[in-house]
C-alpha cells in the first residue's frame, strides 16, 4: 500500500478508536449540528454579523413616536408579550434621547444633534403624546421623560426656541400637567414638565387666566406633602417669574386673588401653609413690578388684620415674614384713616411688641426697620376719637 494510503487509513484507525474501544458519533453533537443553522437565522445574530449604521436624532424621535402611538393605543386585550417588549424598546428610546440632549459620561452633548431631535420632536407633536402616555410608563422612564422634555424646553434652533411656538399653538396641554396633580403617582412628573413650561411666558399668562389657577389654593395643601411642596413651587413660579405679566394679572383679579389668598392660605389651620404663603406674599408686595398692587392692599384694614394675627403667632419664622408685609403698613405715607385708628388705637402694645422682637442672627437691616416702624408708630395721632373694637384692635401679645 502506498505511503499516503497507509497514512490516512492509520488516521481513520485512531479516529475510531479510544482505549482500544470503538468511538460512536454522539446524537448531542448531531443536534449541534441542527441548531447551529437555527441559531444563524435568529433576528439577533442578524443584528450580530450585519453592520449597523447609527441612527441619526431624526430616526430615534420617529421610532419613540411609534412605540408611543402602539402604547397609547394598546388595550388590555393586547397580547402582554409584545407590549413588554415594546416597552424595552421605548426604555431604551428614551435613554437614548435623554443621552443626546445630555451627553453621555464626560462627553458634551453634540449642538447639531440636539437641535435635530429638537425640531423632529415639536413637528410631529411627539410631546403631546409623551404626555398622554406617561402614565404607563415604568418610574425610571417616567423619570427621564420628565428630564428630556425640561432639556427641549432651553434648546434653540437656529438661535430661537421653538418649544415656546409649539406650546403657544397647544395651550391645551397645559390643562393635563395642572390636572395632573390629582394624580399621587405621577404628580411631581407633571409638575415638574409644567414648570419648565411656565419659563414661557405665553404659557404663564394662559395659565393665570385660566380656571385652573384657583385650583393651585387646594393643591398646595395636598395631604402628600410632596406633591403639595411641587405644587407651591409651581404656584409661587407662575407669580413671580413673569413681572409683567403677573402685575397685569393681580391688577385684574386683585379682588377675588386676595380674598382667597387671605382666607385659604394666610388663615389656614396648616402651619405650612401659612409659613409658605406669608412668605409668597412678601414676594410678591416687595417686587417693584407690584407696586401698585403692593399700595392696594396695605390700604385694607382686612389685610393689616390679617398680618397682625400672623405677628401674634407662636412659630417665629412666621412672626418674622409677618413682620416684613406689616412694615408696609406702617411705612405707607398715604395711610387711610382707618388704618391710622387702628395703628394708634394699638400703639403701647405695638411698641412693646416690637421692642422685644428679635431674631437669631445680627442683623443690620432688621433692627434698622424695627427702629423705623416703631419711630411711625410712636409719631401717628389718631384722625378721628378712637372708639374701634373687637378683632381689629385686639392687643398683640408681648
Amino acid at each position: 500500500m502506498p505511503a499516503e494510503s497507509h497514512s490516512l487509513s492509520q488516521g481513520k484507525e485512531i479516529n475510531a478508536k479510544k482505549d482500544g474501544k470503538p468511538m460512536k458519533r454522539s446524537g448531542s453533537s448531531m443536534n449541534f449540528k441542527k441548531l447551529v443553522p437555527r441559531i444563524l437565522r435568529t433576528a439577533s445574530m442578524k443584528n450580530l454579523f450585519k453592520s449597523k449604521k447609527p441612527r441619526t436624532p431624526v430616526d430615534v424621535v420617529r421610532n419613540t413616536r411609534s412605540l408611543l402611538l402602539y402604547l397609547e393605543s394598546a388595550t388590555d386585550a393586547a397580547g402582554k408579550p409584545k407590549r413588554d417588549e415594546k416597552m424595552e424598546q421605548l426604555d431604551a428610546h428614551i435613554r437614548e434621547l435623554k443621552s443626546i440632549l445630555y451627553g453621555v459620561d464626560d462627553s458634551e452633548p453634540v449642538a447639531e444633534a440636539c437641535a435635530q431631535l429638537t425640531q423632529e420632536f415639536f413637528h410631529e407633536d411627539t410631546l403631546r403624546l409623551l404626555i398622554h402616555t406617561l402614565p404607563k410608563f415604568n418610574f425610571e422612564a417616567r423619570k427621564e421623560a420628565t428630564q428630556i422634555v425640561a432639556n427641549l424646553q432651553r434648546q434653540p434652533v437656529q438661535s430661537r426656541l421653538i418649544a415656546s411656538d409649539y406650546l403657544e399653538a397647544n395651550l391645551d396641554l397645559m390643562d393635563l400637567l395642572i390636572t395632573g396633580y390629582e394624580d399621587p403617582v405621577n404628580a411631581l412628573h407633571f409638575g415638574a414638565m409644567l414648570r419648565e413650561s411656565i419659563r414661557h411666558q405665553v404659557v404663564a399668562r394662559y395659565v393665570l387666566k385660566s380656571e385652573h389657577l384657583k385650583k393651585f389654593f387646594d393643591y398646595v395643601q395636598l395631604p402628600n406633602f410632596d406633591v403639595a411642596s411641587d405644587a407651591a413651587a409651581t404656584f409661587k413660579e407662575l407669580l413671580t417669574r413673569h413681572k409683567s405679566t403677573v402685575s397685569e394679572f393681580l391688577t385684574i383679579n386683585y379682588r377675588w386673588f386676595f380674598v382667597d389668598f387671605n382666607s385659604k392660605l394666610l388663615e389656614s389651620t396648616n402651619y405650612m401653609t401659612r409659613r409658605y404663603a406669608i412668605k409668597l406674599l412678601g414676594d410678591i408686595l416687595l417686587d417693584r413690578s407690584n407696586s401698585n398692587v403692593m399700595i392696594r392692599y396695605v390700604s385694607s384694614k382686612e389685610n393689616m388684620r390679617v398680618q397682625m394675627n400672623l405677628l401674634r403667632e407662636s412659630q417665629k419664622n412666621i412672626q418674622i415674614d409677618a413682620f416684613h408685609v406689616f412694615k408696609l403698613f406702617v411705612a405707607n405715607q398715604c395711610k387711610p384713616a382707618d388704618i391710622v385708628n387702628i395703628l394708634c388705637a394699638n400703639k403701647s402694645k405695638l411698641i412693646r411688641f416690637f421692642d422685644g422682637f428679635t431674631i437669631e442672627k445680627e442683623d443690620e437691616m432688621f433692627e434698622s426697620d424695627k427702629a423705623q416702624i416703631i419711630k411711625e408708630i410712636e409719631e401717628l395721632q389718631p384722625t378721628t376719637p378712637i372708639t374701634c373694637s373687637g378683632e381689629l384692635c385686639k392687643p398683640i401679645a408681648v
